[in-house]
């Protein structure tokens, strides 16, 4: 008969614990994974099942924030019919990556992602008076609900490609990786896109959910030997609650508080990742 010690229900309540911030931060800004991703491997999980692990386990958190702003995700329904398909193709092509590459390489770059994407996001609003036409529309002035026109949030003919291949590639990231797509992808959209801040948190919990489900899909089909199913289900409760959580929270804060949030959380998640290195 196994018994259970006090050493590993601590183990298994640090994993849900993880799962519960992972799932709130993935809500808020996209940084979630690396909450829980850390703790795995100083709990002794190897590296690549901890990263499977986080993905599958984070699907939950991801589904709850799409249910949060279900209304914004409606009134942006063309934008969504654009970027999902590329979302989706690049998480099945990280993925594959992640199954059959060297993950060392580029988790060394990943802080250099992170860093860039936090900087983007602070001088976003800048930067995007630079490359639109049209005057920037105010976040928040425009009531939930509302329907926009067809092609209204890419101002300029660049704007539409370049959201495009971004999603494609940062799809591809969050396949491979994960931590932190949500921070780039709205550094991405808050330049080539004229959506205030919680319309482009909005699109980033579909995209980022769809990317979970769709890498989660290959691990299961392609590598099930590689899945730890405890970590899974303790990541999945975690997040499912955690991300309920965090996505009341995040729809009351205002653009203003909550691009300071999401430039926050990726300078610690840079600090995190260059002292774990």
């Amino acid at each position: 008969m196994h018994v259970i010690d006090a050493a590993q229900v601590l183990g298994w309540t640090a994993v849900f614990g993880a799962g519960f911030l992972a799932g709130a931060i993935n809500v808020m800004v996209g940084a979630g994974t690396l909450v829980s991703f850390p703790i795995l491997v100083l709990l002794g999980h190897a590296p690549l099942a901890a990263t499977i692990a986080n993905t599958m386990g984070i699907v939950p958190a991801s589904l709850s924030g799409v249910l949060v702003y279900r209304r914004e995700l409606q009134a942006r329904s063309g934008v969504v019919r654009v970027l999902l398909p590329a979302s989706v193709a690049g998480g099945i092509l990280g993925a594959y990556l992640l199954l059959h590459l060297d993950s060392g390489a580029f988790s060394a770059v990943v802080p250099w992602l992170i860093a860039v994407g936090t900087v983007l996001v602070i001088l976003g609003p800048d930067i995007k008076k630079r490359v639109t036409r049209h005057d920037h529309v105010a976040a928040g002035a425009t009531a939930p609900g509302t329907t926009y026109p067809s092609g209204s949030a890419f101002p300029t003919r660049a704007s539409l490609p370049a959201s495009v291949v971004g999603a494609l590639l940062l799809g591809t990231y969050g396949g491979y990786f994960s931590a932190a797509q949500g921070i780039l992808l709205i550094a991405l959209l808050g330049i080539t896109t004229t959506m205030p801040m919680q319309d482009l948190n909005a699109i980033k919990n579909l995209t980022v959910a769809a990317v979970n489900v769709i890498a989660a899909s290959v691990f299961l089909l392609a590598s099930p030997s590689r899945i730890e199913w405890h970590l899974v289900g303790l990541i999945a409760a975690g997040s499912a609650l955690g991300g309920t959580v965090g996505g009341r929270f995040a729809r009351r804060l205002r653009p203003g508080a909550f691009r300071i949030f999401v430039a926050s959380v990726g300078l610690v998640t840079v600090v995190a990742m260059v002292l774990n290195h």
